[in-house]
């Protein structure tokens, strides 16, 4: 009785954690991961204004204001760095948004329950290697010597091809090897959204002789629109993110020059060459980049199709 009382004369705030703090609890790891690793770090973004050094610490280092900054950009490659990583982040949104979106249309309409898990399975399952796997992978495919393509190749008559070292033909491995490997994982919240549709309206449509194309185009995409909606605006957010890994394992000098990112670069220059100021600095700016972006391209499509993220 005299628990109960003493609950009842605390904050409303309080009460609700004590009654249901088998939830609260359960929230304290991921919320000490945030603060540990996500909001923590948040201090050390001055280093960006700082001429970094490990021994003086964040606050002994000098403070240099914007001078990181005014070193990324004036930089030979930055105008390079920037075209490759933007060149590589709206191919790969070109390629496997749709890609992503064709293959969970045509898993949700498959009847065929074990062809649909065969296919599942078989799409899904290169998200899962690391790029380690996957560059050997790409190697058995397209080593100039002994590869499968160029095998074919050589077998038509043609010359073989070094595709990883070919300026032309880099790009395009990379934006195609991306959409191979993250297609059927990016597939799953489009088949989630079209579980979701009311199947009345189908049952409907095919009552009035709509065929499957017209079904796909006045029903399923129509009802899906905001979940596509919703994963551009995340995409175009981290649309500076061009694939760090990715390109660290599939690239080489001979190919710098379109397969260098601002990611890449920052490895070389921040961590092999132990300017962290610098490093931190680029990080912030790619922060600020994809934050606008998300702003401007919310409200660009809020007003075009009436749905948005926020």
């Amino acid at each position: 009785m005299a628990k109960s009382k003493e609950l009842n004369n605390r904050s409303p705030l309080v009460r609700d954690i004590v009654r249901h703090r088998a939830v609260y609890a359960l929230l304290a790891i991921p919320l000490a991961y945030y603060i540990i690793f996500k909001y923590v770090p948040i201090w050390n973004g001055q280093i960006a204004f700082r001429d970094y050094m490990a021994l003086d610490g964040v606050l002994g280092s000098r403070w240099i204001g914007l001078e990181n900054f005014r070193t990324f950009f004036h930089s030979f490659y930055f105008w390079e760095l920037l075209r490759n990583t933007l060149m590589y982040s709206f191919g790969k949104i070109v390629f496997s948004l749709p890609l992503a979106i064709l293959l969970s249309i045509t898993i949700y309409e498959c009847r065929r329950t074990r062809l649909r898990k065969v296919v599942q399975t078989l799409t899904y399952l290169p998200h899962f290697l690391s790029w380690v796997i996957m560059y050997g992978i790409l190697l058995v495919l397209l080593a100039p010597g002994d590869g499968i393509v160029n095998d074919i190749v050589k077998a038509v008559g043609g010359q073989p091809v070094d595709f990883l070292t070919n300026t032309k033909a880099f790009p395009w491995i990379v934006i195609l090897s991306d959409a191979w490997k993250e297609m059927g994982w990016s597939a799953i919240i489009f088949i989630a959204a079209l579980m979701g549709i009311d199947m009345s309206l189908f049952e409907a449509a095919m009552v009035e002789g709509a065929n499957a194309w017209q079904r796909v185009r006045y029903i399923t995409l129509p009802s899906i629109a905001p979940v596509i909606v919703t994963v551009l605006l995340l995409r175009i957010g981290t649309i500076l993110d061009a694939g760090f890994n990715q390109l660290f394992m599939l690239y080489s000098p001979a190919v710098y020059s379109v397969g260098d990112i601002i990611d890449t670069w920052v490895y070389r220059q921040g961590l092999l060459e132990f300017q962290f100021g610098l490093a931190t600095a680029v990080g912030l700016f790619k922060g600020l980049i994809g934050m606008l972006l998300i702003f401007l391209s919310n409200r660009l499509t809020r007003k075009i199709s009436g749905s948005s993220l926020f």
